[in-house]
């Protein structure tokens, strides 16, 4: 695999983890998601980089397999641009529902 390639997946993947970090040891609850600014904002710079590393790699190798690139780049996308419309809903469903499923495929994608 591309050296660049690599670099941006061990990047996607470090933004996972510092966000699975935001919240060992406790339990993930939404209401003090809410209510939490400072993990709000460091969760969508996080998402950020994910998404941005995702565009680099899908600009390189247009072809790059990697399930629903397109809606990671477009959440990057829809945080800096329209970041007045980005509802904790989405970020928290992000969070919980397919942060851990894309940490698998990065993963996987790395020990190749």
């Amino acid at each position: 695999m591309d050296n660049e390639i690599k670099t941006w997946l061990f990047d996607i993947l470090q933004s996972i983890e510092e966000i699975e970090s935001y919240y060992e040891n406790k339990e993930r609850i939404f209401k003090e998601y809410i209510f939490d600014i400072k993990t709000k904002r460091a969760t969508e710079r996080d998402l950020e980089i994910i998404g941005e590393a995702a565009n680099r790699i899908l600009k390189k190798t247009p072809d790059f397999k990697l399930h629903n690139i397109g809606q990671i780049i477009g959440t990057r996308n829809r945080i800096i641009h329209g970041y007045d419309k980005v509802s904790d809903d989405l970020i928290w469903s992000i969070v919980i529902n397919h942060i851990p499923k894309l940490k698998i495929e990065i993963q996987l994608l790395i020990d190749e």
